[in-house]
């Protein structure tokens, strides 16, 4: 059985097929989203049938932990441990943009989202419909990339529906998505960082914001 394709506006999401999707992620199904960057698939983090279902859908390893997508910078903290000054440097400078977070996770964020790392990757996107959709859910989402693994992102609804549309339920479809690149991540620990994937932010613009004391 094919996805339903649901298309909304990026700039003016109808609050009626917002409310649609929110209630496929409460129920502990998954919904494809647009981001700023690509297509993700959304599902309720701490529904662990779902967060099954997204490694399953996608072939995922499980050895790779799944991002986690917020919609304020003190909902990541909650979903944090020990958060480093250069977690709210960044945050201050990048979101809501391109920028994953890798921080370590608090103990309220399932093992099986973590990959068993104890680390969670967090990001807040530039998104109408993200923001929308985590305010109804009341709770974050995850954010993981809508494709099969190994297989090329996905920056329309049509490319993710030939790659998935047999396999989730629902399909936001906004359009083609702003992004070409996928989001910088960075791993916190105390005073160090390192980037793990360069993105859409480069290395120097995360050095730069980093090394920023806030005096003109």
């Amino acid at each position: 059985m094919s996805a339903e394709l649901l298309k909304i506006s990026p700039e003016n999401p109808d609050p009626y097929a917002i409310r649609y999707a929110a209630e496929f992620i409460r129920r502990g199904e998954l919904v494809a989203i647009p981001t700023d960057t690509f297509y993700g698939i959304a599902a309720d983090p701490f529904n662990l049938a779902a967060v099954d279902q997204i490694y399953r859908v996608k072939g995922r390893p499980e050895t790779r932990a799944l991002p986690i997508l917020v919609n304020k910078v003190a909902q990541a903290i909650t979903l944090s441990r020990d958060v480093p000054y250069t977690f709210h440097k960044l945050a201050a400078k990048f979101w809501p943009g391109p920028l994953t977070l890798l921080v370590e996770a608090s103990t309220g964020v399932p093992l099986k989202v973590t990959a068993n790392t104890g680390n969670v990757a967090l990001r807040w996107p530039k998104s109408l419909i993200v923001d929308s959709l985590i305010s109804l859910v009341k709770g974050p989402i995850t954010g993981t990339s809508g494709n099969i693994s190994g297989q090329p992102a996905c920056s329309t609804a049509v490319e993710l529906l030939e790659q998935l549309g047999d396999r989730i339920p629902l399909i936001i479809d906004a359009g083609e998505t702003p992004g070409n690149l996928a989001s910088t991540i960075v791993k916190l620990e105390g005073d160090d960082w390192t980037v793990m994937r360069l993105g859409v932010i480069s290395e120097e613009s995360i050095g730069e914001a980093i090394a920023d004391d806030g005096e003109e």
